[in-house]
């Protein structure tokens, strides 16, 4: 694979989204986010504020996550969560979708929940489906919600329960049809997986080893 024709760091939403991530991390997430030009940096709610001030008049956006992991808070919770972290200066909202919803056939409510938020924020949302814990049929049926609520992007996962695989990503590409983007996030730790999501489709890569990816490919390159 030739690694010089994909420069992925513009792809990669730096992510830090560690339970014990502290404010010395986000600033270093936040340099090299604007060193390397990656699209964003996301990080918990708690920490969007600063981000944004370290990143005031650079490049790179700011990016955080509503109801993560389980997106099992209520629509209310979820609702004022974004409208909050958008007033802190978020421009991207990871949402994790109900997916206790899903399967009980209440799709109604899922795409109320995603719409509302995209709404009232005005922001970029894009909808966590968490594939590997969907069936084939629950993938297809999650994507066409949230295509219909008018997300910006689908993006495979949390990451706490799997990995992103070209065949989510794949699929995901197809249902979306080039009208909105595909995020792989979960499990990303090589250059070569990188390079294979976004040749499947993957429009943007959420991983907290975007720096070690381009040392991988640098170390390649000489």
């Amino acid at each position: 694979m030739n690694y010089s024709e994909i420069d992925i760091a513009p792809l990669i939403d730096h992510s830090l989204l560690g339970a014990i991530a502290t404010s010395q991390q986000v600033e270093q997430w936040c340099d090299e986010a604007d060193r390397y030009g990656f699209a964003t940096v996301c990080v918990n709610p708690t920490h969007v504020q600063k981000a944004v001030e370290l990143l005031h008049n650079k490049k790179p956006k700011v990016c955080t996550v509503i109801g993560f992991p389980l997106g099992a808070t209520t629509s209310a919770v979820k609702l004022y969560e974004a409208q909050e972290a958008s007033e802190h200066g978020a421009t991207e909202l990871d949402v994790v979708i109900n997916l206790g919803w899903l399967r009980s056939g209440m799709t109604s409510e899922v795409h109320r929940e995603l719409a509302e938020i995209r709404e009232s924020t005005g922001q970029s949302i894009k909808a966590i489906l968490e594939m590997t814990l969907l069936t084939d049929a629950e993938k297809r049926l999650a994507a066409e919600i949230c295509l219909d609520a008018g997300v910006a992007f689908l993006k495979t996962s949390t990451g706490w329960n799997g990995s992103a695989t070209v065949s989510d990503v794949r699929l995901l590409k197809d249902l979306a049809q080039d009208r909105i983007g595909v995020k792989a996030a979960g499990g990303i730790r090589t250059l070569d997986q990188a390079l294979e999501l976004v040749l499947a489709g993957a429009t943007r890569l959420g991983t907290s080893r975007g720096v070690d990816l381009l040392r991988q490919r640098d170390t390649l390159e000489m």
